[in-house]
Parts: C-alpha cells; structure tokens; sequence
C-alpha cells in the first residue's frame, strides 16, 4: 500500500521527497480555470519516477449539470486532462462526481455522465482511468450519498469509470467510515484510490474542510480502518504544508504497521 500527498504542481517530484511520499497528486493547471494543460519540462522525469502520479482535474469541471455552457466545457477540459494525465504516466485521473441544480432531474446529471464517456470514445477514449470522487455537499449531488452513487454507477461502471474514496467527504457528506469500503464495493466493485483526510466539521455537516489526520471532528482510527480495508493507493490532502503532510503519511504508516 502506498501513501503520498497532494501538493504543488510546480515541482511535485521534491514535494515528494521531503514528505517522503511514495505517491504524489496534483494539479495540471489552475484548479479555479478552464485552460488545458500544457505540456510539462518534467514530464519524462515523472514518466520514470519511482513515485506513483495521480492527476486532480480542476475543480470548475462538471460534466452533470444541464447548464450547456458548463457541461460541454466540462466535457472537452476533462478529456484534455486525462491527455495530459497520461503524458506523464498518472495512474488516474480524479474529478468530482458533480451535480445538477435545485429543481433539475438527478437521473439527467447521470445521463450526462454517459454522454461524457461517449464523447471521449469518439475522440479515442479516455487514455487512463478517470476516478470519480465522492463528494461532501448538495442534495443535486451525483456521489454524495451512496444512493445517488449506485444510480450512477449503474451508467458508468459498465463504461470503466474508476472510484476514489475521500474520507472528509464521505463523513462531511452523511456516510459513516464504519464499514464504508464494503458498502462502497458493493456498488463500484472497486475503490482504486483513498483521500485519507480528517475533517475539521462534524458528520453530515455537507461542508468540505479537510484537517489533519490527528485533529479535527473525524477519528482517526476510523480513516486507517478505510485506508485498511481499501488496500488502495492512499493521498491525504491535509493542511499545514511539508511538515503537516509528512505527519500525517508517517501517522499512516506507523497505524498500518501496527
């Protein structure tokens, strides 16, 4: 099982090595804009790094909404991604489920979904996983709950979507850690990336405030017992920098050994 960490895009392979992480997610480009990622000076270092690569896609994707001038965006920035992800030989891909807005059709937002997998099979298919991830807010939420996310697994599991399980949004989002990744599985068959993070809210407070793994409103225990029984890939995207980010990898591995 291998822990790492989300950090800056600009030189994520030392961000690596002061956190002593063995796999290491970040951004392809402003996680707040629309623009596709541009080739990068460091992409055959990352190509051959003994580290793992995750990608994050930004954030203002949503390829759910009915809303046409986000969605077909949406669509087009996150297969540029998923490009730019494989050129430097990520494991994945992750992007939010995504959701519609009040008063819209959910079971929409999940054929929306579908339409995104067909227009990247149009253009070639996505080039490497794309792991949709729980999220912690919105009743319109496509993969808050885990009766939304059986609806859309039911249209994109068949089409090869990946999952990867944040700890903070599952129990932000009104889910209980306890025995999650059975739950979880027994849906997606599948879990092929952990968010290990605390949260600094209690349970179903719909807010998305990540803390370290020692603090906060979410046990820890509860986040190793996830980390456990996921044998997955792992990433805490927890505050505090190098210092705070390696704490919580060591703090990991120290629970894991034991």
């Amino acid at each position: 099982m291998r822990i790492g960490a989300h950090v800056e895009r600009a030189d994520p392979l030392a961000d690596a090595a002061a956190r002593q992480a063995e796999v290491v997610q970040f951004f392809l480009t402003d996680p707040q804009g629309w623009e596709d990622p541009k080739p990068r000076a460091d992409a055959e270092a990352l190509r051959t790094a003994e580290v793992d690569i995750v990608i994050h896609a930004p954030y203002r994707i949503n390829v759910a909404t009915l809303n046409n001038r986000v969605r077909i965006p949406s669509r087009k920035l996150l297969l540029a991604h998923a490009n730019g992800a494989a050129a430097v030989n990520a494991l994945g891909l992750v992007v939010h489920g995504g959701h519609v807005n009040q008063g819209d059709d959910l079971a929409a937002g999940f054929e929306n979904w579908r339409k995104t997998f067909a227009y990247a099979a149009d253009q070639g298919g996505f080039p490497l996983p794309v792991l949709i991830e729980n999220t912690a807010g919105g009743d319109n939420a496509c993969a808050r709950s885990l009766d939304a996310l059986a609806r859309l697994w039911d249209v994109v599991g068949p089409l090869g979507a990946g999952f990867c399980l944040d700890t903070c949004h599952a129990h932000a989002g009104g889910e209980a850690l306890l025995d999650l990744v059975d739950r979880v599985k027994a849906i997606t068959g599948r879990i092929d990336l952990v968010h290990a993070n605390g949260s600094r809210d209690p349970f179903d407070s719909r807010r998305d405030r990540h803390d370290n793994l020692t603090q906060g409103q979410l046990d820890p225990e509860l986040v190793v017992a996830v980390v456990r029984a996921a044998q997955a890939p792992v990433v805490v995207e927890t505050p505090g920098g190098e210092a705070g980010q390696a704490a919580d990898i060591a703090f990991l591995r120290t629970q894991l050994a034991g």
